[in-house]
């Protein structure tokens, strides 16, 4: 663990492949987002209210799935410059970014169900 708090870990240009444990971390990471990825894509299509914030969310698993498997590739293959640590940590803190923004729009749920609410009742009232 010490050796993970130190600026020579993040940044070698040559590191150390991942410890095998580390390797079915990643492995089982990138799994469970394409898995993720195939429910979300599953529920977006049924439409409602949801149906944004599940397209948010399906792009966010598609594609960091996909950058997590370039990642463990340059990585298995012990690419000098792209299995450097510090583009983990750079996908990691963007990641995070993204998740943040795509919860946001989370918050604005109630206020879309009240106000399909309103148009509903609105709608009752005028001739078809």
């Amino acid at each position: 663990m010490g050796n993970f708090l130190t600026l020579n870990y993040w940044f070698n240009l040559r590191p150390e492949t991942l410890l095998p444990l580390a390797q079915k971390i990643f492995i089982g990471a990138i799994i469970l987002a394409v898995v993720l990825a195939i429910i979300v894509a599953i529920l977006k299509n049924r439409g409602g209210i949801y149906r944004g914030l599940l397209k948010r969310f399906y792009a966010f698993f598609v594609s960091n799935a996909v950058i997590g498997a370039i990642f463990f590739f340059f990585n298995y293959e012990s690419i000098p410059f792209l299995s450097a640590r510090f583009w983990l940590g750079l996908w990691a803190i963007t990641m995070i970014v993204w998740l943040v923004s795509v919860l946001k729009g989370l918050q604005k749920i109630p206020g879309q169900k009240k106000q399909q609410e309103q148009e509903k009742e609105l709608k009752k009232y005028l001739p078809q």
